[in-house]
């Protein structure tokens, strides 16, 4: 089984001055996460602005990552579709370019139609089809939905589902979702706000946007909980909340790019229709930095 333990870093995709994909900034911010800890990197997920991007650009993420990533840390690729078809297209070019698992979003512009049927018919066939192992991906901001817990709980015996990303930030939610995992199904959250205590419930890890520019404060919380030191997960969770409640959460794409241009990495400006930071909001995220403690590029 693939290794699904500790922070995997979601990393963003930076555009160069013509809008094209900058993939030698996009080499250097994946070394910089690896040399951080991130025991993971997921691509063309959420947070890499995977639904601005073409095929082409996804399958040249995915193997300038493999070309930086090292053995023993995982490289997931986002592959979720609109239809089965093309998720097990994606998946599958992403398994060409050395991707160890992917991770697929359900399908959601036609939310209505999406009954559990429907979500596992689709599910089952991607698992079916898949050349390297599934994470499920439920991020209801974006999905409009939850994955049903009944949903995944009938997945998770398909030898090809290895686990899951919950971003929900609903505890009641990744509760449920918990209660599923085994030696063979993993539930990492994608919930810098709910880290540390996703991580006493008894999730796996996490997926985690603020780590890419906070990798330390989010370590913090992972070390704590791994020595058993709740009363120092509570501590360090509460320094790690406000970042990714209001620069990840609140501000998006925009402000999680904005943050690593602040902190020395690649970060720039997402690609249209999405806009950049407007000055109040670079102000207030320069104020959260400097109160976390996290001193601007020098």
């Amino acid at each position: 089984m693939i290794a699904l333990r500790g922070i995997l870093a979601p990393v963003v995709s930076p555009f160069d001055g013509r809008g094209d994909v900058d993939l030698d900034g996009f080499a250097s911010n994946v070394r910089a996460h690896v040399s951080a800890g991130a025991c993971g990197i997921v691509v063309t997920g959420s947070t890499g602005e995977a639904a601005l991007l073409d095929a082409a650009e996804r399958n040249a993420l995915v193997s300038r990552a493999r070309r930086e990533v090292p053995d023993g840390c995982t490289l997931l690729a986002g592959t979720g579709a609109e239809s089965t078809r093309a998720t097990i297209a994606r998946s599958r070019a992403a398994a060409d370019r050395g991707a160890d698992a992917v991770l697929v979003v359900a399908p959601h512009y036609y939310g209505e139609a999406m009954t559990p049927d429907a979500l596992l018919s689709h599910y089952h066939q991607v698992a079916d089809a898949s050349p390297i192992p599934v994470l499920l991906y439920t991020i209801p901001k974006y999905m409009h939905f939850a994955l049903p817990p009944e949903v995944v709980a009938q997945l998770v015996s398909h030898e090809n589902i290895v686990g899951m990303k919950d971003s929900s930030g609903d505890a009641t939610l990744l509760a449920r979702y918990l209660e599923l995992q085994s030696d063979s199904f993993h539930v990492l959250t994608g919930s810098g706000v709910l880290f540390g205590e996703a991580l006493r419930m008894g999730a796996h890890g996490g997926i985690l946007a603020v780590s890419l520019f906070a990798p330390e404060l989010s370590f913090d919380v992972w070390r704590a909980r791994e020595v058993g030191d709740q009363a120092a997960v509570v501590r360090a969770q509460e320094v790690l909340a406000p970042l990714a409640a209001k620069i990840v959460g609140s501000m998006g794409v925009a402000g999680v790019k904005a943050a690593m241009d602040s902190v020395g990495l690649t970060g720039g400006a997402p690609r249209s229709p999405l806009r950049p930071l407007s000055a109040p909001a670079r102000a207030m995220l320069a104020d959260l930095l400097r109160s976390a403690a996290l001193a601007p590029a020098a």
